[in-house]
């Protein structure tokens, strides 16, 4: 697909069917990645914004934490098995990254996939738990937090897209 037809997708298809890679490069200068399928964007503190939603256990969560910058990065379907096994597989096993067949830079400090359609540099302004107690449908909570890993909730400005 190519940049043109991305850049017309609805927010929905492109996170929710299509998924997409969150990545940040810790102080150390290593990248990681996950595959996502939560998230959305808007306008927020009159910003344009994205965010995302990462549990407590996953190994890309300690990059964005470390991280002033990560990216979004969204690929055409020919991708589509790439982000399953970078959904599946964890960083602290192997190099995933390099044997996913992506071919990463930095840009501002966040990682940018050549192979990506589309790719969003976001600076991070806020971090929050999802909380039990604020869960106003709390069927929501047996579905998808079973084991009490409430997702990390981050907010970041876009600043870039490319």
């Amino acid at each position: 697909m190519d940049k043109n037809v991305m850049q017309e997708t609805d927010v929905f298809s492109l996170i929710g069917d299509r998924w997409m890679l969150v990545a940040a490069t810790d102080k150390n200068g290593k990248t990681n990645a996950m595959t996502a399928s939560w998230g959305g964007m808007g306008v927020l503190w009159g910003k344009k914004v994205a965010f995302v939603f990462i549990r407590p256990q996953r190994y890309t969560k300690r990059f964005v934490d470390e991280a002033q910058r990560f990216s979004l990065s969204f690929f055409d379907d020919s991708y589509k098995k790439m982000l399953g096994y970078m959904g599946r597989v964890s960083g602290r096993d192997e190099d995933k990254i390099a044997k996913s067949g992506l071919t990463p830079t930095l840009k501002n400090g966040a990682p940018v996939f050549k192979e990506a359609s589309m790719t969003l540099i976001c600076r991070k302004l806020y971090r929050q738990t999802l909380e039990k107690d604020c869960f106003i449908e709390t069927g929501e909570i047996d579905k998808w937090y079973p084991s009490s890993d409430f997702h990390d909730m981050y907010v970041a400005e876009i600043e870039e897209k490319i």
